[in-house]
């Protein structure tokens, strides 16, 4: 058992090869899910057209990435308390915690679906989604929240394995689902001319393979993460403890997912080309953006597991390690977008509009990726001590509000591509100050009592 309890320890070696170790597997999953992601676009925009690009990825995206976003980053609040039992080394509370989000993921799955398959031609409406792409963009999101069981259940399994340190299973269940989702887009959409509902079905039935290997792994082990299904209940007072982590997390996320939505309306209101644009850029873009939320999840994770155990230097020495590696990541990154990216762009799409519209797009994310860095190692230490609530407020206002007021004036008097799009590094920068400011203060890190940790306490 002790052999097996070390492979998974984050709280001792160097902390900047057990984070490697930690953080290859999960941003290598990120990016095979962002993969299949693109070939989903691409595969679209080949063989359907650019209006059925517009309905998978304009707001339709927006609408699965504020609803599923939301449990995502909730589930990141399971896992930072989960990391913490686990560095602690309460195996009761542990399993108490892992049975309950289980617990809670279904209860989560069946009022997501219901909302979703009820409530999507509304919200649709409600984004001034173009006329063109309206019926197919109610095609797609049906399948999907149809399936919202298989994607909730996953990424709660996913969570709970990188909670115990164990990042590399996440990673070998993603790349068997994306090769399925890859198959069955090609099956669906061009053998059996399926069109947009091909790569809805594709996206849920590789999302139900991907959840029945991972219960399977939960279930089958003996290691201290062991899952027994009679065992699946809310329990209340870990319960208490993982939402108030991961609904401020939750909220968070949301922040960043409606200020997406609100920029999509504005967005929706220049022509199919230039939402087509947007929903290629947004791919691209995807990528670093995976990698920062692979980074996120990773610092989260082993933070989580030192503060459990007491390690408070360790943490500090984590933000840096932590920063150093993300900035290497980043600047490679802008390097690919910048001098590749522009010749990728083809073997998506033909339609030349779309193609400048997507590479104009870009040039206003790419090189602002390194103040991405900022927030998002910031943001996943803080959620892995467990404080969350300073984070939304900085987000609410710096990201949501900002951006609101963006679109209500700038937006507004210059309707246009740079209009729009020049809001995102503004809010980064502000966000990613404020954070930065928050995190020098040194307050946030608080023993489990509650109180202060001094600084350099060991």
């Amino acid at each position: 058992m002790e052999q097996r309890e070390n492979r998974y320890d984050l709280t001792t070696g160097a902390i900047w090869k057990k984070l490697l170790m930690f953080f290859v597997p999960i941003a290598v999953g990120t990016l095979f899910q962002q993969l299949y992601n693109t070939v989903d676009a691409m595969v679209v925009s080949k063989y359907v057209g650019k209006e059925a690009l517009a309905a998978v990825g304009g707001s339709s995206a927006q609408i699965i990435a504020l609803t599923v976003g939301f449990f995502v980053a909730l589930t990141g609040g399971a896992s930072a308390v989960i990391a913490q039992f686990v560095g602690a080394r309460r195996e009761k509370e542990t399993s108490q915690s892992i049975h309950a989000s289980l617990g809670f993921s279904v209860l989560a799955a069946i009022v997501m679906t219901v909302l979703g398959l009820t409530l999507t031609p509304q919200i649709l409406r409600w984004m001034q989604t173009p006329a063109d792409t309206l019926d197919q963009s109610v095609l797609y999101l049906r399948i999907y929240f149809g399936g919202t069981f298989f994607v909730l259940l996953f990424n709660m399994g996913s969570s709970i394995l990188r909670a115990v340190g164990d990042s590399k299973r996440p990673l070998y269940y993603l790349m068997i689902c994306c090769f399925c989702n890859i198959a069955l887009d090609l099956l669906f959409v061009i053998g059996l001319d399926m069109g947009i509902a091909g790569v809805a079905w594709a996206t849920v039935l590789s999302q139900a393979l991907s959840t029945v290997l991972v219960l399977l792994r939960l279930c089958r082990t003996d290691e201290i993460y062991k899952v027994t299904i009679s065992k699946i209940r809310i329990y209340g007072m870990v319960t208490r403890k993982m939402l108030k982590v991961g609904i401020p997390a939750g909220l968070q996320a949301s922040m960043y997912n409606i200020s997406n939505l609100i920029i999509q309306v504005a967005v929706n209101t220049l022509s199919t080309s230039v939402v087509a644009g947007w929903t290629m850029a947004s791919k691209i873009d995807g990528i670093y953006s995976a990698l920062g939320t692979a980074l996120g999840m990773a610092v989260m994770g082993f933070v989580g597991q030192n503060y459990g155990a007491g390690k408070t230097e360790r943490i500090r020495k984590t933000f840096k390690v932590s920063m150093a590696i993300f900035l290497c990541v980043t600047m490679v990154m802008e390097i690919c977008v910048l001098y590749v990216g522009r010749y990728c762009v083809h073997y998506f799409i033909d339609d030349p509009d779309v193609i400048a519209y997507t590479w104009e797009i870009l040039l206003y994310f790419v090189p602002f990726y390194v103040v991405w860095t900022f927030i998002e190692v910031i943001s996943g230490l803080l959620r892995g001590i467990g404080d969350a609530v300073v984070p939304v407020v900085i987000t609410g206002i710096c990201i949501c509000g900002l951006r609101l007021a963006w679109c209500a004036t700038v937006f507004r008097w210059f309707p246009s591509i740079a209009g729009i799009t020049s809001c995102y590094p503004v809010s980064w920068i502000l966000t990613a100050a404020a954070l930065t400011i928050y995190y020098k203060r040194g307050n946030w890190l608080r023993a489990p009592d509650g109180s202060l940790y001094s600084v350099g306490a060991e």
